[in-house]
């Protein structure tokens, strides 16, 4: 199989919408943006994101949003709130809203490890 020169995208997250932030960046890693899209062939772009701290949340999201975290133990789900988890982890929040934009199939891990979060 031939290697796929990889294409590096960089966008700026500061004062962009998560969600909108994260469909474009899941179109950028399954390489639905290029011409010569094979949904067979993994051809999807390198992504660096920057100022993942600086994205924002439409509505009242930001106050009442929860995240969980299991570590698949009996008891062993913590709930961390938008603002705390911005604080501890920001690149946590795109990372987990892109995950579940992309495709569930053995791709998916191969193209979030493509995804580059610089706060």
């Amino acid at each position: 199989m031939p290697t796929v020169e990889r294409e590096v995208i960089e966008i700026d997250g500061s004062g962009k919408i998560v969600g909108r932030l994260a469909s474009e960046i899941a179109t950028y890693l399954m390489g639905k943006n290029r011409p010569d899209f094979e949904p067979h062939i993994d051809r999807g772009a390198v992504v660096k994101l920057k100022n993942a701290d600086k994205i924002v949340f439409t509505g009242k999201k930001e106050e009442q949003k929860v995240h969980f975290l299991s570590s698949n133990r009996p008891g062993g789900i913590r709930r961390l709130s938008m603002p705390k988890l911005r604080e501890e982890r920001p690149g946590e929040i795109i990372r987990h809203a892109v995950k579940y934009m992309l495709p569930k199939n053995r791709t998916q891990n191969d193209r979030m490890k493509r995804l580059i979060i610089v706060t």
